[in-house]
């Protein structure tokens, strides 16, 4: 959203059904990882990915698709022996707890206000990164792709 937004009461804000088909075209195959109130929110496992539950304490239950693991550098163990790519999904403490590691942003420009938004991306979160593609999903929804720019 305009303000950063990506989260309400839990949720995400809006619902774009070619954003969520870009979302899927894009992590299926790969690994999608996640903190405890996304994994909440979604309620099952995504089809077709590797779904990382990123927790401290949980009563969330291990499968073949469900892996429940408690730090950033468990993950990068787990990148070390995995196939594909690892795609963070969110949430904010999630997304901030990666950022040092993440060298590409996949980010929809959603041109939604949500005024009673609770959870946001810090606003200087892509300040070291540049664009260097783009494509439209929808009239009002743009996907931009931005890697970390080499000093």
């Amino acid at each position: 959203a305009k303000t950063f937004a990506i989260g309400r009461d839990g949720k995400l804000p809006w619902h774009h059904s070619a954003d969520l088909k870009f979302f899927k075209q894009t992590t299926l195959g790969n690994t999608v990882v996640m903190g405890r109130n996304t994994w909440r929110s979604i309620g099952k496992p995504l089809p077709g990915r590797l779904n990382v539950v990123i927790t401290r304490g949980s009563d969330i239950t291990e499968g073949e698709k469900v892996r429940v693991l408690s730090s950033v550098d468990q993950v990068a163990e787990l990148a070390k022996n995995i196939p594909g790519d690892i795609f963070i999904i969110g949430g904010a403490q999630v997304f901030a707890s990666f950022a040092p590691a993440i060298d590409k942003w996949i980010v929809t420009d959603v041109p939604d206000d949500v005024p009673d938004a609770d959870t946001f991306m810090p606003k200087d979160f892509l300040d070291d990164f540049e664009e260097r593609d783009s494509l439209q999903l929808a009239d009002s929804l743009r996907v931009r792709i931005l890697h970390r720019a080499r000093k």
